[in-house]
C-alpha cells in the first residue's frame, strides 16, 4: 500500500490532455447536470481582455483558480498572457507538469513541506509569493536543499485581514530577503483588493479601488527611494480591469472570471451600466427538469452539489418569468410565476453559474460546446488541489 507521500503524488498524474470526441453531441442529448463551455463566447473574452490590456501596455497574469484546467491556461498563454497565476502550490504542481510558464503563487506557504514543494518548481518558472520573514526563511531552507533560486514577490494587505504584510512593512522584509537568503530572488510586489472587485456600480468600485491603491502606489515609491527594483507590481482583476491603466499601480493584472463570467460579476455593474456586459457568459450548467410535483413549481437535476451556494443563486439563461430556489444537495426547485417558455420534465435548461470559480471545482471535466454540440472534454486537472 502507498505511503501519504506516494499517494500525493500519485494523484497529480491525471491526464490533461483535451479528449477530442468521434463525433459530435448535441447538448440535448448530454447527461445532466454537466458544466460546459461555450467556446466561441470564450475565445471572444479571452480575445477582448488581452487586446484591450496590451493596449493599455499592461500584461494580463491569468488566474488559474477560476478554471483550474491546463488547456485553458495554454489558451490563454497563446492569447498573449505573461503567465498565469494559481491560488496553492498543488495548483502550480498540476499547471507545471503540463507545461505551463511562468507560474505566480498568489498565496504564501508556512510550513517546510509546502516551501520544498515550491522549491523543486523553481526551475520551471513558478514564482510564489511572501508576507513574513518565516516565510522566507522556509523558502531559503529549501532552496538552499535544492540548490535553486527562488523567485519571489511580496504580498501586500489592502487592508482585508486576509494575507499580505502591512505596506509600511513591506521594505524591512525586502531588506531581509536581499540580506539573508541568497536562494530567494526578489521579483516585485503583490496587491489583490478582492474586497473591491464586487463593488455595485462602477463608480463606487473605481472611488473605494482607487483610494485602496493609494498604500500599494506609496509602497512602488518607497522601494524606488531605497534604489529596490520592482519589476513586477501584479495584482487586480475582472471586477477592475479597465481602471488599472489609468491608476498606474501594476505591470500586470490578475484577472480570472473574465474567460467564463458568471452571476455574480454580472450583478456589479461596468461603465455601460447595471449589468456587467463587457464579457460574456460563458459557462454553464446543462440541467434536466425532472419532476413536477405541483403545479407552480417544477424541479431540476442541479442543487448544491451542481454550482456553488456561497453568494447568488444561479439564473437561467434563456428563461425568464421564474423563480430558483434550492432544493437540496440533488435538486433546485423553479416557481413558475410567469414561464417564458413550457416547461415540463425531460426539459433541458443552461444556467448561468452564480459564482464560477467553486462551481468548477465541483466537477472533473469540462464539456466544450460550439455550434449547439459537444466537440470536446478539458480536464480539469487542478480540481480538488487546495494543498
Amino acid at each position: 500500500m502507498p505511503g501519504y507521500q506516494t499517494f500525493l503524488e500519485t494523484r497529480r498524474q491525471r491526464d490533461n490532455a483535451p479528449v477530442v470526441l468521434d463525433s459530435p453531441v448535441p447538448l440535448g442529448e448530454l447527461r445532466t447536470p454537466t458544466l460546459y463551455l461555450n467556446e466561441q463566447a470564450f475565445e471572444a473574452n479571452l480575445a477582448r481582455m488581452q487586446s484591450d490590456l496590451s493596449a493599455s501596455g499592461l500584461g494580463l497574469r491569468c488566474h488559474t483558480k477560476t478554471h483550474k484546467c491546463p488547456e485553458i491556461a495554454r489558451r490563454q498563454i497563446a492569447a498573449g498572457a505573461v503567465g498565469v497565476c494559481c491560488a496553492k502550490v498543488g495548483e502550480a504542481e498540476v499547471m507545471a507538469d503540463a507545461g505551463i510558464p511562468d507560474i505566480l503563487v498568489t498565496s504564501p506557504v508556512a510550513t517546510a513541506d509546502a516551501a520544498m514543494r515550491a522549491a523543486r518548481l523553481a526551475g520551471s518558472g513558478v514564482r510564489i509569493v511572501i508576507d513574513s520573514r518565516h516565510g522566507a526563511g522556509l523558502l531559503q531552507e529549501a532552496a538552499a536543499s535544492l540548490d535553486v533560486v527562488q523567485s519571489v514577490l511580496i504580498d501586500l494587505d489592502p487592508g482585508m485581514g486576509r494575507t499580505g504584510i502591512a505596506p509600511g512593512d513591506a521594505l524591512g522584509l525586502a531588506r531581509y530577503v536581499l540580506d539573508n537568503c541568497p536562494g530567494l530572488r526578489f521579483d516585485g510586489l503583490q496587491m489583490y483588493a478582492g474586497n473591491c472587485m464586487h463593488i455595485e456600480g462602477w463608480q463606487a468600485r473605481l472611488g473605494q479601488y482607487r483610494e485602496t491603491l493609494k498604500a500599494g502606489l506609496a509602497t512602488v515609491a518607497e522601494f524606488e527611494r531605497a534604489g529596490i527594483e520592482t519589476p513586477i507590481v501584479t495584482g487586480g482583476g475582472t471586477g477592475t480591469w479597465d481602471m488599472e491603466a489609468d491608476l498606474g499601480l501594476f505591470t500586470d493584472i490578475q484577472a480570472g472570471s473574465y474567460a467564463f463570467m458568471d452571476v455574480e460579476y454580472r450583478n456589479i455593474g461596468d461603465r455601460s451600466g447595471p449589468v456587467f456586459s463587457a464579457f460574456e457568459p460563458s459557462l454553464f450548467v446543462l440541467v434536466t427538469a425532472i419532476s413536477q410535483p405541483q403545479a407552480d413549481r417544477i424541479t431540476f437535476d442541479g442543487g448544491y452539489k451542481s454550482m456553488a451556494t456561497d453568494t447568488v443563486k444561479p439564473e437561467f439563461a434563456d428563461l425568464e418569468g421564474v423563480r430558483f430556489y434550492w432544493g437540496g444537495d440533488e435538486h433546485g426547485i423553479v416557481r413558475l410565476d410567469n414561464p417564458s417558455a413550457e416547461l415540463a420534465p425531460g426539459t433541458r435548461l443552461s444556467m448561468l453559474t452564480p459564482h464560477c470559480d467553486p462551481t468548477v471545482n465541483l466537477y472533473d471535466d469540462l464539456v466544450i460546446v460550439r455550434d449547439g454540440a459537444a466537440h470536446e472534454i478539458w480536464p480539469i486537472t487542478a480540481r480538488g488541489r487546495s494543498q
